[in-house]
């Protein structure tokens, strides 16, 4: 099979920690400390007293356009070098993510979006804006959000579930870091006729790819 497989990642949640940053903003709005808003937490945020969708919004929107959280939440481990793996052995990665949430914000959570993706080393062939995320083709996806996971699956898609505790009643696969991750992309690829470069020979193609940028390493 010569087409590419593309692989639909979700970025808050999955490859950025959404309720870290998120955590420290109402923590300070509300003056109080971080550690007393809970990291268990549901989808709707209820256990952090957030009882409305007005107020979720009001916060969102000051965490996206006066804290900038999608320019300096921070990272999961292991994302950028996974899918950089996977990128040099051949796979598509296709950034799908519903950012366009605030009014009159797209600008910036558009600009916030690619700085932190640059920031943190993760690649992409392509990114979507967008909620419908049935409507973008891929071979795979991964996605921490349930109303996403079960959408996309109900169209027929293969969905990996990035681990959360607002999502366990939905059954596998299941990631619960992006070394599983990677490893379910695999074998979603090799199932469906996808020849992928192995590790090792990823591993040559990615230093090739060092070298064109940064020159020889030793």
């Amino acid at each position: 099979m010569s087409r590419d497989f593309v692989f639909g990642v979700d970025l808050d949640g999955v490859c950025g920690d959404y309720t870290a940053a998120f955590r420290q903003v109402v923590a300070e709005e509300r003056g109080v400390a971080p550690e007393s808003l809970p990291v268990e937490r549901s989808w709707d945020f209820s256990e952090w007293g957030i009882d409305s969708a007005e107020e979720f919004d009001r916060l969102h929107r000051i965490a996206v356009m006066e804290r900038r959280i999608f320019r300096d939440m921070p990272a999961f481990p292991g994302a950028s070098e996974a899918l950089w793996r996977l990128s040099d052995a051949g796979v598509w990665i296709r950034i799908i993510t519903h950012r366009l949430f605030t009014n009159w914000g797209h600008a910036t959570a558009v600009a916030d979006t690619v700085a932190w993706l640059d920031t943190n080393g993760i690649p992409y062939r392509d990114i979507c804006f967008l909620g419908a995320k049935p409507e973008v083709e891929a071979d795979c996806y991964v996605d921490d959000a349930a109303h996403n996971v079960v959408a996309l699956r109900e169209a027929g898609n293969h969905v990996i579930v990035f681990d959360a505790p607002y999502n366990q009643g939905l059954e596998g696969p299941r990631a619960r870091t992006w070394e599983e991750v990677e490893a379910h992309v695999r074998a979603r690829a090799a199932e469906t006729g996808h020849e992928l470069l192995e590790p090792a020979e990823a591993t040559v193609a990615g230093r090739q790819r060092l070298e064109r940028h940064l020159g020889p390493r030793p």
